[in-house]
């Protein structure tokens, strides 16, 4: 039997301010509750860089804006997960430093420690960080399930061919309620 773990990514307040759908941080919250009575671990995902952001090369379309730039007062906090579905003792968090969640990130480390080898994956935006985890997810012969509800994405026909014609080519493809229901 495959071991699981739920990956929540990108839901800092910055991004979910960008989002907003009210009923979007409750689903997300089914599924975390799921997943921990179900003694599946919960992993968080964040973007995050180093003061003065060394990471970030001028030529990287998304990030390139930042490089060399002063983080602004108060970013930490507008870069915390949403503390509606805040992490507990006992969850990871992982850092990442691109769009995918295995991006400059420990995570590969962390989910092959723990002997976890299926991943069920949240997060916004499902064209960004879903879309990058779950093809690079997939090339690390990871198993996969997508709760299409569990992620957001600011063009909803984007979110529905992914989720409909593009995740289902690498993945199970569900609602939070219905993989919920397994747990």
């Amino acid at each position: 039997m495959a071991k699981q773990a739920l990956l929540v990514m990108d839901v800092q307040r910055v991004v979910v301010d960008r989002y907003p759908d009210p009923a979007y941080l409750p689903r997300l919250r089914e599924a975390i509750g799921a997943a921990r009575a179900g003694g599946v671990p919960v992993i968080y995902v964040v973007v995050g860089f180093r003061p003065g952001y060394p990471e970030i090369s001028v030529r990287n379309k998304m990030f390139g804006r930042l490089a060399g730039t002063t983080p602004l007062v108060g970013g930490d906090q507008a870069s915390q997960i949403h503390p509606d579905v805040a992490p507990e003792p006992g969850d990871v968090l992982v850092t990442k430093r691109r769009v995918s969640a295995f991006a400059g990130s420990d995570l590969d480390m962390v989910l092959r420690a723990g002997d976890v080898d299926h991943l069920v994956l949240t997060g916004i935006a499902t064209s960004g960080v879903v879309l990058s985890t779950v093809r690079q997810a997939a090339d690390l012969d990871f198993g996969l399930t997508v709760l299409a509800d569990g992620c957001l994405d600011a063009d909803p026909e984007v979110h529905r061919v992914l989720t409909e014609k593009v995740f289902p080519h690498q993945a199970d493809v569900t609602t939070v309620a219905g993989w919920a229901a397994t747990r």
